[in-house]
């Protein structure tokens, strides 16, 4: 009897701790912050979508894309365009000579055609994001007042007041023919030439 009596206690001893052991476990699980398997997927996924974006962010940065080209700035500047215009302007003023026709001592009137003239060249060889500028207008001034005689401030009047003009418009849209032309084949056909718009418009 006593015995079996030592065998109930005992059980009732292991009952026991085994319920302690099982309390204890349960405090230590609540006591814990709960970290689940989805939540941990969750934030790694969120990781990985942040590099792949930085990455893809970092190749469009470095890498041209189809529709944007790199911008190539092929526009003369100002000296440039001033050298083109006073060659293209002592060839047709030498052209005008040999043809006897003497620009520095001829009328006035036509001392404007040959402005209006110069001035559709300026257009062709200047930037297309800066025709008709101020800096045009006086690039194209100077090299008149060289080239024609004209007087800088008569040249400008008569490039401001151009569409006034059927005559003037003929000269300039000249003009922009001859340079257009010269620009690709390193001369200026008669029929654009400065000689050829004076005397198609003024009696010499």
């Amino acid at each position: 009897m006593i015995v079996d009596g030592l065998i109930v206690c005992i059980q009732a001893g292991l009952l026991l701790l085994l319920a302690l052991l099982a309390m204890r476990m349960m405090a230590l699980v609540r006591s814990e912050p709960l970290v689940t398997g989805p939540q941990r997927t969750c934030s790694n996924t969120g990781n990985s979508i942040a590099v792949h974006r930085s990455d893809r962010a970092y190749r469009i940065a470095k890498e041209p894309t189809a529709d944007k080209k790199p911008v190539v700035d092929t526009a003369p500047d100002r000296a440039e365009l001033l050298t083109r215009l006073h060659i293209l302007a002592g060839l047709q003023h030498r052209d005008c000579r040999a043809n006897c026709l003497d620009l520095s001592n001829a009328p006035e009137a036509v001392k404007v055609y040959g402005t209006a003239w110069l001035y559709g060249a300026a257009s062709v060889l200047c930037a297309r994001s800066t025709p008709h500028s101020e800096m045009l207008v006086n690039i194209v001034a100077q090299i008149a007042s060289r080239k024609l005689g004209i007087r800088q401030s008569e040249a400008i009047e008569a490039m401001d007041t151009l569409t006034a003009s059927a005559v003037h418009l003929a000269c300039f849209r000249a003009g922009v023919e001859g340079a257009e032309f010269w620009l690709q084949n390193k001369y200026v056909p008669t029929s654009a030439s400065l000689y050829e718009v004076i005397t198609a418009n003024a009696f010499i």
